[in-house]
């Protein structure tokens, strides 16, 4: 792993600027790491915190299991019951448990940037990892998406059609997914979904963009569709959910218009019958239980390259 630390920051804050070589090194070990070959004693003695001020269920357990098999000592803070009920502020409650010896954090936050600005004020040997902030990343999220699409269609990806739905604009996961898609050279980053729900920065660099669903699918190798995340957006920006989908719901028979080996992704959690119905959710392409599956195995590659580091 000497490879990675060299090549990755001190922090994990985005995926945004982390070369191939330190991203392909991760997901390499990631993959032993799904394949059981690690050692549960790596990080013996080093105690991380999972540090969220917003609600999590597949990412917070995740990565408390990625810490644990590698012998961490966890600690689970839930903002619910903490004193930041009292008014203690997030940099407050991170030195606090600093203080108390916490190597590492992972911290989740309803902010943009706000994991990079607890990452200034941290002491030398701290590290954290953003787990998902605003709208801005989600990291690990875009590592173990990475995973599960070169497991299943190898390690080129330049060969690779890769198709992106719903609700771009607000979501965290689609631009980590976009930069680790591009780093890795996708031949093809295809983004669909209403204008409303796209953004208009340099988010879409590079992509082909449609408002047409049903011809963006056309020979794609991989759909990964996204949640539509009603609590992040203003009100208006989707008539309604039945519209939405008519228009971006992906069903079987739409699924057809894609390769006939294309799988599918979601980072979930899902809203069945509006982005994505039942029978594709569940079905023989989907790949989402997968994707939760190496979760485990991405965190635990990460952790394992900044904390040995």
């Amino acid at each position: 792993m000497n490879s990675t630390h060299s090549a990755l920051p001190r922090h994990l804050l985005t995926l945004d600027g982390l070369p191939e070589t330190a991203l392909s090194a991760l997901l390499i070990r990631a993959q032993a790491f799904a394949e059981g070959h690690y050692d549960r004693r790596a990080l013996d003695g080093i105690a991380v915190c999972t540090l969220f001020f917003e609600p999590s269920t597949r990412t917070r357990m995740s990565f408390q299991l990625a810490a644990q098999r590698l012998g961490a000592d966890v600690l689970n803070f839930d903002a619910s019951t903490s004193s930041t009920r009292k008014g203690e502020t997030a940099l407050d409650t991170l030195k606090n448990l600093e203080a108390m010896g916490v190597r590492g954090f992972v911290v989740r936050h309803h902010e943009d940037g706000a994991v990079a600005a607890l990452a200034g004020h941290v002491n030398p040997g701290t590290v954290l990892v953003n787990a998902g902030d605003g709208r801005s990343a989600h990291p690990t999220q875009g590592l173990l998406d990475m995973l599960t699409l070169r497991q299943a269609k190898g390690a080129d990806f330049s060969r690779l059609k890769v198709l992106i739905v719903g609700d771009v604009r607000h979501s965290r996961v689609a631009r980590s997914d976009l930069q680790a898609l591009r780093t890795l050279g996708a031949g093809e980053i295809r983004v669909c979904g209403p204008a409303a729900l796209l953004p208009t920065d340099a988010t879409l660099q590079g992509c082909v963009v449609s408002q047409d669903f049903d011809a963006a699918l056309e020979g794609v190798d991989a759909v990964m569709m996204l949640r539509l995340q009603r609590e992040r957006m203003d009100e208006g920006l989707v008539t309604s959910l039945d519209d939405y989908h008519r228009d971006y719901g992906l069903t079987a028979a739409r699924l057809r218009r894609a390769a006939a080996d294309a799988v599918v992704m979601h980072p979930g959690p899902i809203n069945r019958g509006v982005e994505i119905t039942d029978e594709v959710a569940d079905g023989p392409q989907s790949l989402i239980l997968t994707q939760v599956r190496n979760g485990v195995a991405a965190r635990m590659a990460v952790l394992e390259a900044l904390l040995r580091g």
